[in-house]
């Protein structure tokens, strides 16, 4: 197949003047080079496309494909990460992992806890606020977690994000609202174990490979999987595979249910955490899951339960020949 490959490069926007924390979800070059190796050895031609502006302008010269490896992030607005997607699915372009739908509910992560619950997927108690008359209605018990309710990478989550007092909260929303120019996420704060399973396929095919276990070491920003942890992962995080094989059941149970729930297709993760019961609950689903081979979460993931990187992408490229398989001829 021709593979054209969407994304966002992370050295363009710095080149334009936006900050490192601003650009934390855009790729890296190494990561763009680790695809298209991969889809390269799996026998594919590729086509470099870049971020949606570039498919914009190749669409309008005519260059289509047989699939789009999508990773593309997108920079503004809740619906960033569907603007690729709605591109494509406009020009009847077949791509990798979620459709636009899925992408522009799951980066907003309250209405995504919304459709969970009533889904029966067991969420921490949560609340959205976008002003400071929202936080009079604020019920939920201290401590609580403070995160932007539409990013992704531990962006805007710091250790302080955990507050224990009314002051501490408006502090902390104040700082989302402009920090981010959007509302904060508030959650009952879960003190148990963080975990992370990793998913390859669709729907009933969808496979939960394994369960990850985020360890923060010393040094490490306390109680949550933050922006910094995340950026030197290396120092301050250890990952290893749940060895209790209740807990790896249950995170696989719930994250499949919150993955097929929700639609999400080919490739990702959903994260989870334990309340002070021992419970896991749903923290958010990551359908368009990074793809770094050493510094991301799912290839990290893959990699330990004996799935090596050109296996991975070999296998969301299959699970979107499957659906493209199945579609119904057009007309």
């Amino acid at each position: 197949m021709r593979v054209g490959i969407t994304y966002d490069l992370r050295n363009d926007y710095l080149a334009e003047g936006y900050s490192e924390e601003e650009t934390a979800e855009f790729d890296q070059p190494d990561t763009i080079e680790a695809i298209e190796s991969a889809l390269r050895t799996l026998g594919h031609s590729t086509d470099r496309i870049g971020h949606a502006r570039r498919l914009v302008e190749r669409l309008a010269a005519g260059d289509r494909w047989d699939l789009v490896f999508n990773i593309a992030e997108g920079l503004r607005g809740f619906g960033r990460e569907a603007q690729v997607p709605a591109l494509l699915e406009l020009y009847d372009i077949p791509f990798t992992f979620s459709d636009s739908l899925v992408l522009a509910l799951t980066l907003h992560k309250g209405l995504t806890n919304h459709v969970a619950r009533d889904l029966g997927i067991p969420t921490a108690g949560f609340a959205v606020a976008e002003r400071e008359a929202d936080l009079q209605a604020i019920g939920l018990p201290y401590p609580l977690f403070v995160k932007p309710v539409a990013e992704g990478t531990g962006k805007g989550i710091t250790g302080a994000s955990k507050v224990s007092s009314p002051q501490e909260l408006a502090t902390a929303c104040r700082g989302i609202w402009q920090r981010f120019a959007q509302p904060a996420l508030i959650e009952t704060f879960l003190p148990g174990r963080e975990v992370t399973v990793g998913i390859l396929g669709t729907g009933p095919d969808a496979e939960a490979i394994g369960a990850l276990e985020i360890i923060l070491r010393e040094g490490a920003d306390a109680a949550a999987y933050s922006f910094r942890n995340k950026e030197f992962c290396e120092e301050l995080v250890h990952y290893a595979l749940v060895e209790d094989a209740s807990l790896a059941e249950e995170a696989k149970t719930v994250a499949l249910a919150a993955w097929r729930g929700l639609g999400c297709r080919d490739a990702g993760r959903v994260d989870l955490r334990a309340d002070a019961a021992g419970t896991l609950r749903f923290l958010e689903v990551n359908p368009l899951a990074g793809l770094h081979p050493r510094h991301s979460d799912l290839p990290i993931l893959a990699s330990l339960c004996g799935i090596s990187y050109t296996q991975l992408i070999g296998r969301i490229v299959r699970s979107a020949s499957q659906r493209l398989n199945r579609r119904p001829p057009a007309g």
